[in-house]
């Protein structure tokens, strides 16, 4: 019994795994297609990790700020826009990037790992009416 349960588990695991691997390399495709992706930034965090009232939130926060210019010229990153809701510790900013792996890069810079101390994100790719269309073309 046990064995067929290992075996059920790792066919499950497999699947799982195929399921993602195409979902990564979907989502890796259709960045890598699109001339310069765009990625909206959702991040937020506790009233606890406020840069207006965590010192040390705000320090980190103040590093970053003052270096992100910088950092995203480094990667060929722009910033189209940023919003921040403070009554409720959000904030939302949009990028364009010149490929998906520019962006990881970007991201992966010291000044930006430290602040996901204090912040959670959520990343996602976003595309134009044109790529949809471009994208709708190739599809069969």
């Amino acid at each position: 019994m046990s064995t067929m349960w290992i075996a059920e588990t790792s066919k499950s695991t497999i699947e799982f795994n195929q399921k993602c691997y195409l979902s990564v390399v979907t989502y890796h495709s259709i960045a890598e297609s699109i001339s310069m992706p765009t990625f909206l930034v959702i991040s937020k965090h506790s009233p606890e990790n406020c840069p207006m009232f965590n010192e040390k939130a705000r320090k980190v926060q103040m590093e970053l700020m003052n270096k992100s210019d910088e950092l995203m010229k480094k990667h060929g990153v722009k910033n189209l826009g940023s919003w921040a809701v403070p009554t409720e510790h959000l904030s939302f900013e949009v990028y364009e990037a010149p490929s998906l792996d520019a962006f990881w890069k970007l991201g992966m810079e010291p000044e930006i790992l430290a602040i996901s101390e204090f912040e959670t994100y959520e990343i996602k790719m976003a595309i134009g009416p044109e790529e949809a269309k471009k994208m709708l073309q190739q599809t069969k």
